[in-house]
């Protein structure tokens, strides 16, 4: 019996160690670019970035749907500050849509870079704004049927502000601009409310950061507008 002791013990250990394997197997993390659309991620709930886990969340269709539009969304912001130089008389005006169109171009390189690196299809600035912006008005987007995204304008409203000059075109600039960041806002609302989204750490992120930066923009477009003198636009 004395003999079979170190045979016991060698099993044992063996038994030990192929535990210990299968419970490490299970704890492997999944990659960070597997599909979205499982029920494992759409249990999860939003986690603040910096946990131990956060970096291993899954991204959703709804992420890379929210991603796509936002493109769409940030390029008509570009397309209205386009107007601004020729248009107005005011350096703070200016200086305002400077700030915009930084912010906004900096926006969409993160969103395209964040598309490109799980290997989704990356639209262009010119097809969102063409199938988002100026087909806004009736609600399709690339052939498909699909609602309008928040705070977008027109083509009859686009073809306004461009025709606006001066004090006109300052004001009515300033009040379809907070109403276009207040789309984006209402996005931002959609997307945390949709379950299983934004759970991957670079979305809930980015999403927190487009929140803020709007409403950044909003509360001081909202003071330059207090500025300018009562004069009605021409729409």
């Amino acid at each position: 019996m004395k003999r079979s002791a170190p045979g016991m013990v060698v099993a044992g250990l063996l038994a030990v160690n192929l535990l210990a394997a299968c419970r490490s197997a299970t704890r492997e993390p999944t990659p960070e670019g597997a599909r979205p659309g499982t029920s494992e991620a759409a249990g999860r709930s939003v986690a603040p970035a910096g946990t131990a886990d956060s970096g291993r969340r899954r991204y959703t269709d709804a992420d890379v749907r929210f991603m796509r539009r936002m493109i769409g969304h940030h390029a008509q912001a570009l397309a209205m500050t386009d107007l601004v130089p020729a248009r107005t008389s005011r350096d703070d005006m200016r200086l305002l849509a400077q700030r915009i169109e930084v912010s906004q171009q900096h926006e969409i390189g993160l969103m395209r870079r964040w598309l490109r690196d799980r290997h989704e299809e990356v639209p262009s600035q010119d097809d969102n704004l063409e199938h988002h912006g100026a087909s806004a008005d009736a609600g399709h987007a690339a052939g498909r049927h699909e609602a309008p995204m928040p705070g977008m304008l027109t083509r009859q409203e686009l073809a306004g502000l461009a025709g606006a000059t001066g004090a006109a075109f300052d004001r009515l600039f300033l009040e379809l601009m907070i109403r276009h960041h207040e789309g984006a806002l209402t996005m931002v609302a959609e997307l945390l409310a949709t379950k299983g989204a934004a759970q991957e750490t670079d979305v809930f992120r980015f999403a927190s950061e487009v929140d803020a930066d709007q409403r950044a923009e909003i509360a001081r477009m909202r003071t330059l507008l207090g500025t300018l003198p009562n004069e009605k636009p021409q729409r």
